[in-house]
């Protein structure tokens, strides 16, 4: 269908080029004609009386003159008409440009709906879309779209029931009379429908729903608005399918993450609530940065997952510091009682778990490289600098202020602090301390910098 519609859309310029150059020949006979006359009158003007010879020539005037006129007004009209449809066109391929742009669907349905009674001059219009044995309003315009807000009738019913069960348009101008119409919307909105057009939403495994137009403004339906409403449902079907499966995509990744987190929460007790305080301390350095919100979203989705290669690692207790191999000062006072090889494979783990499934693909490479160094002494491909994604060492700066902040912090005996015990790093300030200490080496300085700025006590969670 798209084929065809860009086809026609040469083929009006092509028409519209061939109006113009009729006229032309047109023209060109009237005069060719005229000449001819005049000779053969100026042949026998020596035999013909004079007022005989003036009526003559008053006729062919008056008969080109008409005849220029018609010709031109005709081709004008024509011309006007081509233009409008042209115009039509060149608009409805833009909208459909721009509806495949769209991600969220209450923005998708308002946007085909509005710009259906654009194309249409339709007064009044609404998408239902089926669900199981039923259809419902989803989206509604130019009535009253509180009253059917979640209306349904059965599918079997109305119009939309017929376009939806048999896969055709319906175009009438007088929908009282049509068997078919459902007069139950109008009693409701207290609307009166007379001309009606209403096109199946339709996809190559069948129809998911209907458009339908009510009340053309100063005119009715035509064959033209059919034939473009039907081409724009065709490519609003695939929008709304697309737009549907993104939405049913990200409900199983917020569900798969939260199923996620909360193994972690468990499998690993002393990181219960960490990734969610990684995350907004995240998101207080993505903000100062000004951050575009599709990155901000991939920092947040990635540091919530950022520790999920832990569900991979046999998790044991060490009791000894000579277990720890740590590659900084700072690692060595941040570790958890996990053997430090556990720990330094743990990014790669997660990268491996994640790198697969489609809508974590884009976070993989984040949450791989959390713990490089600034100075390229970190781990799993030693990257240095700007080298390293802006997310990972954003992400690095957050979680170590976490564990340096929590009560669950280890000492160098690798035994869990309890509550009488001071932890090596105590207390807000001295893990601010500590990260300008390691600004440069381990992290980012001017992040680092930013952070700082934005942090207080009073926004730090407790763990």
């Amino acid at each position: 269908m798209s084929v065809n519609i860009e086809g026609k859309k040469v083929a009006i310029e092509s028409i519209k080029r061939q109006i113009k150059v009729l006229n032309w020949v047109v023209l060109l006979v009237i005069y060719a004609l005229a000449f001819l006359v005049l000779r053969f009158l100026y042949e026998i003007l020596n035999y013909v009386p004079t007022q005989s010879v003036v009526a003559i020539l008053s006729i062919l005037a008056g008969l080109i003159a008409i005849g220029l006129y018609l010709a031109n007004s005709a081709s004008k009209r024509a011309i006007k008409k081509i233009e409008e449809y042209s115009t039509k066109l060149h608009s409805l391929l833009a909208t459909t440009r721009d509806i495949r742009e769209i991600v969220y669907g209450d923005l998708l349905l308002e946007n085909i709906m509005e710009s259906s009674l654009k194309i249409t001059g339709a007064d009044a219009g609404s998408i239902l879309l089926a669900e199981g044995d039923k259809l419902v309003f989803k989206t509604v315009k130019g009535i009253e779209s509180r009253k059917l807000a979640g209306f349904y009738f059965p599918r079997s019913q109305g119009i939309a029931g017929w376009v939806i069960e048999n896969g055709g348009a319906v175009r009438v101008n007088d929908a009282k009379k049509d068997s078919r119409f459902n007069a139950e919307v109008d009693k409701l909105t207290g609307n009166e429908t007379t001309s009606l057009l209403c096109v199946p939403l339709r996809l190559s495994t069948g129809v998911i729903g209907a458009l339908e137009l009510v009340n053309k403004k100063n005119d009715s339906f035509s064959e033209e608005d059919e034939e473009l409403i039907t081409y724009f449902a065709d490519q609003a079907a695939i929008s709304i399918a697309r737009v549907k499966f993104y939405e049913d995509q990200k409900n199983y990744e917020i569900h798969l993450t939260g199923i996620l987190l909360d193994a972690m929460d468990n499998f690993v007790h002393e990181k219960h609530g960490h990734s969610k305080r990684v995350a907004k301390y995240g998101l207080m350095i993505a903000s100062a940065l000004n951050m575009p919100e599709y990155d901000k979203e991939k920092l947040y989705r990635a540091s919530l997952l950022h520790d999920i290669g832990f569900l991979k690692i046999k998790i044991r207790e060490i009791s000894s510091k000579d277990d720890y191999k740590a590659h900084s000062k700072l690692g060595y006072e941040m570790l958890h009682p996990i053997h430090f090889y556990a720990y330094e494979t743990h990014a790669k783990l997660g990268y491996e778990m994640l790198r697969p499934i489609n809508f974590y693909a884009d976070i993989a490479s984040i949450i791989l490289h959390h713990h490089e160094r600034y100075d390229g002494a970190g781990y799993p491909a030693g990257l240095k600098g700007e080298t390293i994604p802006l997310e990972s060492r954003i992400i690095a700066i957050a979680e170590a202020f976490d564990a340096m902040i929590s009560r669950y912090s280890y000492k160098s005996t690798g035994k869990m602090i309890s509550e009488d015990v001071k932890p090596s790093v105590c207390g807000f300030q001295d893990a601010v301390e500590e990260l300008k200490k390691n600004a440069g080496t381990q992290f980012d300085p001017k992040l680092v910098d930013i952070f700082i700025n934005n942090i207080d006590e009073s926004s730090v969670e407790e763990a």
